[in-house]
């Protein structure tokens, strides 16, 4: 009889029991509602694509999410940057997967340093070139880690597990002529990336000395010749020269405020095997065996387009001798105890080519007439010569280029033929 103890003695007091009842039944409605509201903005997101289709998004090229961390991880990461050799040192490779960087890396794996990549695999040219690339790194012992320059928190890892004492930074948005389709890609990695990967180093302990790849297209339009490291630089004919001299400007204040011993390296037209195939003497092979026309272009006035162009091999004892050469960086945990090494060194060949004769050289060792389309030099960035002055280098260096067209082309034309005729890849 308990359950009518609880029945209040009047009707009046029976109200807000109706009243409880009309609002837990509202709750309820409202958590159902609400459950129903949270299910489809889940299925929403969940069914839409994180990524872009449009071709020219920053984000399909270099914001994916990357998998990273974890035990394992740690150990490849470890075993990839431990020395081999006593007085080794311990790098990481920023584009490892790029055409330099294998070969930097290459080569820096061969001489007992401890090498560590780091490669976003992008899609401006074939990433499964990259993959290649990175499968010959793996078997040297070289893991090349996937991820991005501007992810600070993979690199602040990197260097949590390995105290690197060198960064050979390679990593960049190459190309003279996307920048007129893709201009944010550009500062995106050349700009943003760059301080991105200085501010992790200079808040390093200890710091690393940097080495870094800079370009001749700094020269722009510079008309005195050959080109000297003392040169304007503030002419760029391209917004990707713009963002290479903004680099150079931005090592310098680095160096200037935070003690960080940095390099920069102008890069002269370098060609060879596992080349960049937005290269001219790249496509030029390419179009060639397939019968296609190729378009060459002249200056004003039917003048030449010359290049110095410099052989891979060459480029990496200019990129090895100024590693051995860098000094330590001075500052400590972002602060700077004292003056630091800041350096800039053009790498080329010193010995101009024009591209018809590039050509001429292509249909010799290809075995077949090219099918040229004389064209007028267009207003898209590119310059009609480049010739360095490396006479700092050489000094500083010790760097001496010795690969001439007739025989780096020899060797890149071999290396093409074997990796798309040779059934590893059809040409594309």
């Amino acid at each position: 009889m308990k359950h009518l103890d609880d029945i209040p003695s009047t009707p009046g007091k029976f109200k807000p029991y109706f009243h409880r009842t009309r609002w837990q039944s509202s709750v309820a409605k409202l958590a159902f509602w609400s459950l129903v509201f949270v299910g489809l903005i889940f299925i929403f997101f969940y069914r839409s694509p994180l990524v872009s289709d449009d071709p020219t998004s920053t984000s399909r090229r270099s914001l994916r999410t990357y998998s990273w961390g974890g035990p394992a991880w740690e150990k490849r990461v470890r075993s990839s940057a431990r020395l081999r050799s006593r007085r080794g040192f311990s790098v990481l490779v920023t584009g490892a997967a790029g055409f330099v960087g294998t070969h930097v890396s290459s080569a820096l794996k061969r001489r007992g340093d401890g090498v560590l990549g780091l490669d976003n695999f992008n899609d401006y040219y074939d990433p499964s070139l990259k993959r290649a690339r990175q499968a010959l790194l793996e078997r040297s012992g070289v893991f090349v880690v996937e991820g991005d320059i501007n992810d600070a928190a993979l690199l602040k890892k990197l260097f949590e597990v390995v105290p690197f004492t060198h960064v050979m930074h390679l990593a960049a948005q190459a190309g003279v002529r996307y920048a007129m389709e893709n201009p944010s890609s550009y500062v995106h990695s050349n700009i943003a990336g760059f301080v991105n990967l200085l501010e992790v180093c200079k808040s390093a302990n200890p710091q690393p000395a940097i080495v870094w790849a800079s370009s001749s297209s700094v020269y722009g339009l510079n008309t005195k010749v050959p080109f000297s490291e003392k040169d304007r630089t503030d002419q760029p004919a391209s917004l990707y020269a713009a963002t290479k001299k903004a680099g150079e400007e931005i090592a310098h204040t680095y160096n200037h405020i935070y003690g960080l011993s940095l390099t920069g390296l102008r890069f002269f037209t370098v060609y060879g095997p596992w080349g960049r195939p937005d290269m001219a003497y790249f496509f030029f092979t390419r179009d060639i065996l397939k019968g296609k026309p190729i378009s060459i272009f002249e200056g004003v006035n039917h003048g030449t387009v010359a290049r110095d162009f410099t052989y891979i091999d060459d480029i990496v004892k200019g990129c090895l001798g100024a590693l051995d050469t860098a000094e330590k960086s001075t500052g400590t945990g972002g602060k700077k105890r004292g003056a630091a090494q800041l350096r800039v060194f053009n790498l080329g060949n010193t010995s101009p080519v024009p591209v018809t004769d590039l050509v001429t050289i292509l249909e010799r060792l290809l075995k077949l007439k090219a099918k040229r389309n004389i064209m007028k030099l267009p207003r898209n960035g590119d310059v009609p010569f480049t010739h360095a002055n490396i006479s700092s280098a050489q000094r500083e260096l010790g760097y001496k280029p010795t690969t001439d067209l007739q025989t780096g082309l020899k060797k890149f034309a071999r290396w093409y033929l074997g990796y798309y005729n040779g059934g590893k890849k059809a040409a594309s």
